[in-house]
Formats: C-alpha cells, sequence, structure tokens
C-alpha cells in the first residue's frame, strides 16, 4: 500500500496512466486473484491500493474509470450512460438516472432544468465519495442497511456541506445561494428515494447549514441580478487567447445563451442555409432551437458576432473528425465540452481579466443578463426616439405610435438596429452591415 501512496497520478498523460494500468494495477490484480475477463470494481481497485487514478481521471482527463476501463479492454455493455458522474457505484448511478430521467420527466421539466440538476448532484456524490472513499449513498440509507446508524450517515452528508462552506473547492459554489441550491437538491433527491425507493430517511433533513445559506439568499422580491457591463464585456474579449474562447464570450454576450446551450452548439442549428450550408451572407440569421429548449423551441437572431463564427467554423471544417459542435470534445461520448467545463472556462476569462462583481466571479449567467440588458436599452432608445411624434399625435404613450405608425416590422428593425450597435460598442467591432 505504502509505494501505491507515492503514486503521483496528477502528472501522468493518459497514455501513462494505460501503460500504468497494463504494467502495474492489472498484474496486482491479478496476484489478488481476480479475474480480469470481466471489468474490475471501483471497490476491488480500491483494495489494491489504487483509489487514487479515479480522481485523477475526473479532475485531469474528464474521465469516469469506467470509460478509462474501456480504453484498456473492459468495454461495459450494459451501460449506455454518457454522462461523467465520477463515481463507481452502479446503484447510485442506477438512482440517479431513474431519478432524473424518469421521475424528473415526468414532472415535464425541460433538458437544461434536469441537466442542472443533475450537476449538482453530481458534485454531491462526487464529494461524498472524495471525503469517504465511497458513494454508496443509497444503499446506506435502505432497510438492508440497518447496520449503518443514521445518525452517522447524517454526519456524512453534513460533512460534505462543511466542505463545500470551508473550501469552496468548485467554481459554482462560491456563493451561499449556490451552495443553497445545491443543499435543496439534495434533500429532494432524498425525498423521492425515501417516498418511491424504500430509503428508511432522509440524511440530509435538518442540515444547519440550511438555515444560514438560506438566510444569504435573496428572496424573489430582492434580487437585483448581477450582470455584465460594456466594459466588462471587453475586458473578457481581451483576455481571450482563441477563437473558441471569442465565440465563448459572443455566444454568452451578444446571443444570450445558456451555459448548456453553448456547450452543445451545431453547426446544424444555423438558419438559414444555401448550397454550401449556413449562409453568413444571409439577410436575417438565426440560431434554431428544438423542443428540449427550456421555455420551449424558439430561435436567436445573430445580430453580432457573425465574423467569430465564420472563423470557429473554417478552424473546425479543417478537422477530418469534426462532428458539427462548435465547442467539442473527444473525451465525452455527447462529443461535446459539458456546460461544467463553459462555466469553468468563462469564470477563467472573467479571473484573467480582472473581473469581479459582488465579490464574486462572473459567470455566463453575468453574460446572459448583459444581454437582457442591453436588449432593454434598445426598447428604451427606441421608445425615447419616437416620444416627440408621441407628443404631436397627442398621445402620451410612445407605443402607440410604435403600433398604429411604425408597425411591428419596423420597430423591430430599428431595435435590431439599435442593439447591434450596443452590441459593437461592447465588443468595440465594426457593426455587421
Amino acid at each position: 500500500m505504502s509505494q501505491h501512496e507515492q503514486i503521483n497520478w496528477s502528472r501522468m498523460s493518459l497514455e501513462e496512466l494505460q501503460h500504468f494500468w497494463n504494467t502495474e494495477i492489472e498484474p496486482d490484480l491479478a496476484r489478488d486473484g481476480l479475474d480480469l475477463e470481466t471489468r474490475p470494481t471501483y471497490e476491488e481497485i480500491t483494495e489494491a491500493g489504487y483509489s487514487g487514478i479515479a480522481y485523477a481521471l475526473r479532475e485531469h482527463h474528464d474521465l469516469t474509470l469506467a470509460q478509462f476501463l474501456a480504453t484498456v479492454g473492459y468495454p461495459d455493455p450494459e451501460r449506455d450512460d454518457d454522462y461523467p458522474w465520477g463515481i463507481d457505484n452502479e446503484t447510485t448511478i442506477r438512482e440517479l438516472e431513474w431519478y432524473l430521467e424518469k421521475n424528473l420527466r415526468r414532472e415535464g421539466l425541460a433538458d437544461t432544468t434536469i441537466d442542472s440538476k443533475r450537476s449538482r448532484l453530481a458534485r454531491f456524490v462526487r464529494t461524498y465519495a472524495d471525503l469517504h472513499g465511497r458513494a454508496d449513498i443509497v444503499t446506506r440509507i435502505r432497510e438492508d442497511s440497518a447496520d449503518v446508524q443514521a445518525r452517522i450517515e447524517r454526519q456524512r452528508v453534513r460533512d460534505v456541506f462543511d466542505e463545500w462552506d470551508a473550501t469552496n473547492p468548485d467554481p459554482d459554489l462560491e456563493s451561499d445561494e449556490s451552495r443553497y441550491k445545491h443543499l435543496l437538491e439534495v434533500q429532494k433527491f432524498y425525498e423521492r428515494l425515501v417516498m418511491d425507493r424504500d430509503a428508511e430517511y432522509n440524511p440530509a433533513a435538518g442540515a444547519p447549514h440550511e438555515t444560514n445559506w438560506k438566510g444569504s439568499t435573496p428572496g424573489a422580491d430582492d434580487r437585483d441580478p448581477p450582470a455584465l457591463e460594456a466594459d466588462d464585456v471587453q475586458a473578457l474579449v481581451d483576455a481571450c487567447d482563441s477563437i473558441a474562447d471569442r465565440l465563448l464570450v459572443v455566444a454568452t454576450c451578444a446571443w444570450g445563451l445558456r451555459r448548456g446551450e453553448v456547450a452543445r452548439l451545431s453547426r446544424d442549428q444555423f438558419a438559414p442555409t444555401d448550397d454550401d450550408g449556413f449562409d453568413f451572407e444571409a439577410e436575417d440569421p438565426h440560431i434554431v432551437f428544438d423542443e428540449g429548449r427550456k421555455n420551449g423551441p424558439g430561435r436567436v437572431s445573430i445580430l453580432y458576432g457573425l465574423e467569430t463564427l465564420a472563423d470557429r467554423w473554417t478552424q473546425l471544417s479543417n478537422r477530418d473528425d469534426w462532428t458539427g459542435y462548435l465547442f467539442p470534445s473527444s473525451a465525452a461520448k455527447s462529443g461535446h465540452r459539458s456546460p461544467d467545463t463553459i462555466t469553468k472556462r468563462f469564470k477563467e476569462l472573467a479571473g484573467d481579466a480582472g473581473l469581479e462583481i459582488r465579490e464574486e466571479t462572473p459567470t455566463p449567467q453575468y453574460g446572459r443578463r448583459f444581454w437582457y440588458r442591453t436588449y432593454g436599452d434598445a426598447v428604451k432608445r427606441l421608445s425615447s426616439q419616437i416620444e416627440a411624434v408621441a407628443a404631436e399625435q397627442g398621445s402620451s404613450d410612445p407605443n402607440v405610435v410604435v403600433e398604429n405608425y411604425l408597425g411591428e416590422e419596423e420597430a423591430r428593425k430599428r431595435r435590431r438596429e439599435f442593439m447591434r450597435e450596443e452590441l459593437a460598442a461592447a465588443f468595440e467591432s465594426e457593426v455587421r452591415e
């Protein structure tokens, strides 16, 4: 065991980990009497003294242990789960997927909402596994685990909350509001296990962290959501060192996309098209979203950023293996980056730019709010522009002039022009004609 504890997993490349598996770990497992015709479990690998490999794979290579084992000859034919939970307890993963894909689907929740819940639960089970060396959170609260005392399991769960509170190990856990959302998600998952899946109790109930974090979370009536300003956007652009980074800023701040929508952006979503695909010279370029989008299907007009999109498109088109995603990932089964990765990169750019709003590093949501507020400013500019006309017409409401004299199409055209100007000013670039 002592020699295994000296292994510097984080310094190994994926190829080195694969070589280490073949030359060191697998022979050790064989000497322990394991039948290597079947895929070894995380518990068996841990007992052999190599538990550190799972953490290194997750943190440095965006792979679960199961995904890694598939690269060294151990495919898992019974699992078709492309989400990297980062743990190797089949029961826990099965119940998490049941909760998300069956229970929450029945509630009619959108894909993006379920993705957010999945991400929060994944943070919980990963932190639990890192702290306690195991992720059997489901079996420990069931009837057949009567040997596990409830008070002990409650403390183990609270240890996770303590970890979040003390060290903020994850960039999405920097505020009490975010931690409170995570805690509520964990409680709801356990509550459903008690209700429908033979769990005896909810170990997350009654955690004292709830009172503290809730007290620091503003109510709906008190919210003034923080957003980027135009100078902040320019600082982000200046911090970009690649076309992909600039497209990330454009997609969040100039198109107003959610982080999950950015992660999944594909060339098939861009319209209109001509014989060569997306027509970059079209009068009304836009992005199309299907029913899986939060609030339903729709489209987003591209008022700024076509040049950046074209550069990224050309860059990726030169790759033989490009599948169409604008933020591709060769490690993920989905073929694209995860929403968490998008958030992480955005926050890295914000950190490089020295941005801090309300003592927090901005996330993609701050960029999306910039887009909304910029659009609101465009609406106000149009209203101000026609106030004089409204006065001449004896109307105190400029909206009447918009409706009766401009018409919705002309009003929409003018709003778009104002929006382009605002976005170009923020990005310090020429307005697209």
